[in-house]
């Protein structure tokens, strides 16, 4: 099938039992808690690894961790934002990155497990996204849910690079990894640029005008050269195939941008000449985009979706499109316009003025009704053993399922 999407895997993450922070409890409430901690764990763990589960769902079981968590983030009292809990460096996380294979990077902080964890629902946001996209006829529902998803999760990945990442020991290993806020800004940007890609797919089955979807495009264009430019210091055999995916698309969109501009010039300016250069600038761009996607398919990486954006639908029907726009535009002047073709191309109209998309802001859940003030100070942190170093030996990535090709930017381009 033609992929559309590309996506790298889930991170993999070794077993938490939380047991070494039992020694501590004093309280009856605290083997509870401790319980429901690894239960909970656990059932986000299992939710997660299918891209088809319902979104209210994996984001309940989310946010119910995040608040059981929360005593071992902050001082139980004090609230979301005050001072580091006593327990924070007590228990020991091994996490995978979603882009250096099967070797863990572990860290004693339960922040590095929040940052993991928040990281690892995001992700499975874009592959929920993804999953919907995949079906042959979207609804407006589903594109909505599409939407909403792509901006959550560029939301909880801005989130974690300004919250987070500051607090967390910036160990030599944490560089090209999930942690590093290069990686970070680069899921941003494309959850972003791909929400537009949905807004963008709307304009065009609307009809709207046709200087809105130019501006869209480009604006999508431009977050999709930033989310590249965020990885371009990175090791070519970590992040290589995801740059190159995000290049294609950046080629694409401005392509797509400068083919409505086109038409723009030929029927609401009268600019013939300038249409025509327009629009050459544009089928340049597509011949750059067809030739980055046999690049891409000569990298290796540890993507699970990888894209074949030169095969779908909507690749193709742009090429077509600024086939039939050009010799329109060439066909009028010869018979009508007579302008001269510039020698400069024309500059975009770059600012859209309404549809574009922002990240879903982001925050922790309040403390689990168990965390009470009385059962947080029960628990002596001088009595937890310190954790033995780890084997740190491969932990098994997570089975994913391989998704298809999405229909809902695959609009008729007219």
């Amino acid at each position: 099938m033609a992929y559309w999407f590309h996506r790298n895997p889930l991170k993999a993450t070794g077993p938490v039992s939380f047991e070494i922070l039992r020694s501590g409890a004093t309280s009856s409430a605290g083997p509870q808690l401790l319980g429901e901690l690894k239960k909970c764990r656990a059932k986000l763990l299992e939710v997660i690894i299918e891209p088809s589960s319902e979104i209210s769902t994996v984001e309940t079981i989310f946010q119910e961790y995040l608040s059981l968590l929360h005593g071992l983030l902050y001082n139980i009292g004090g609230g979301t934002g005050s001072a580091d809990s006593k327990l924070r460096k007590l228990v020991r996380f091994r996490w995978t990155s979603s882009i250096c294979g099967s070797i863990p990077m572990a860290q004693i902080d339960s922040n590095f497990e929040l940052a993991s964890v928040c990281v690892e629902f995001a992700m499975w946001c874009m592959k929920h996204a993804s999953y919907i996209a995949d079906k042959s006829d979207i609804t407006m529902e589903e594109a909505k849910e599409v939407h909403t998803c792509l901006k959550k999760a560029g939301g909880i990945f801005h989130y974690v690079k300004e919250s987070i990442i500051s607090s967390l020991e910036q160990l030599p290993e944490a560089k090209t990894t999930d942690i590093d806020v290069r990686v970070l800004d680069a899921y941003k940007l494309q959850c972003i640029a791909e929400a537009q890609e949905v807004t963008v797919a709307r304009a065009v089955e609307l009809k709207h005008k046709a200087s809105l979807i130019s501006a869209l495009a480009y604006e999508t264009s431009e977050l999709y050269s930033q989310a590249a430019d965020s990885l371009k210091s990175m090791d070519v055999t970590r992040a290589g195939k995801w740059r190159k995916y995000l290049e294609i698309k950046h080629n694409f969109y401005l392509a797509y941008g400068y083919c409505y501009y086109g038409d723009v010039l030929l029927s609401e300016k009268e600019q013939c000449g300038a249409s025509i250069k327009v629009l050459q600038e544009s089928e340049k761009l597509y011949q750059a985009a067809r030739s980055m996607c046999q690049e891409y398919s000569a990298l290796k990486a540890p993507a699970t979706t990888i894209a074949r954006p030169a095969d779908h639908p909507v690749f193709k029907t742009l090429g077509s499109a600024i086939k039939t726009k050009l010799e329109k535009s060439t066909r009028e002047n010869s018979f009508i316009y007579f302008h001269k073709v510039p020698e400069e191309v024309p500059e975009l109209e770059k600012k859209a003025a309404h549809g574009l998309a922002n990240p879903q802001e982001f925050s922790l859940p309040s403390p689990h009704a168990l965390w009470t003030k009385d059962l947080y100070d029960s628990i002596d942190a001088e009595k937890v053993p310190k954790e033995k170093a780890p084997t740190n030996e491969p932990i098994k990535p997570i089975p994913e399922k391989n998704q298809g090709g999405s229909s809902f930017s695959s609009c008729v381009i007219s």
